[in-house]
């Protein structure tokens, strides 16, 4: 039987799950392990679970721009992130989330990251050299 997510254990349970699908995706993988070294994925994961504990249970422990981040990523990939990574990247979360676990906060989780996506999305469309615009 499934639970919802509860505490810090939860939330790395469910960020390392979900990591571990996106690193083999066809589409993903490429575009994480490019950006992500390996011996860099430990800490990785720790800041993604400081994230996540930040917008699923107000702790404020996250420190760092995604934003940022994001916009390094699309220009190391010549400008081609888009839609379609962002609906990949939401559609490993929600089935990452689904099998682990099921509730109110899980339920948040899948919210957050449509709402991550839509402005990640949205930022990075703004950020395109005018000939790469989609």
């Amino acid at each position: 039987m499934k639970t919802d997510i509860k505490n810090r254990e939860d939330v790395n349970k469910l960020v390392c799950s979900f990591y571990d699908n996106i690193r083999v995706d066809e589409l993903l993988g490429p575009i994480f392990n490019h950006m992500i070294a390996d011996d860099e994925w430990p800490a990785h994961l720790e800041k993604l679970t400081d994230f996540w504990e930040t917008n699923l249970f107000g702790i404020p422990k996250f420190k760092g721009s995604p934003t940022q981040k994001h916009i390094q990523t699309d220009a190391a990939f010549d400008h081609a992130i888009n839609q379609v990574h962002f609906d990949r990247w939401l559609s490993i979360w929600s089935k990452t989330i689904n099998s682990l676990y099921e509730g109110d906060l899980a339920t948040r989780a899948q919210m957050a990251a449509h709402n991550i996506a839509q402005i990640q999305n949205m930022v990075i469309r703004r950020q395109k050299p005018k000939h790469k615009k989609e």
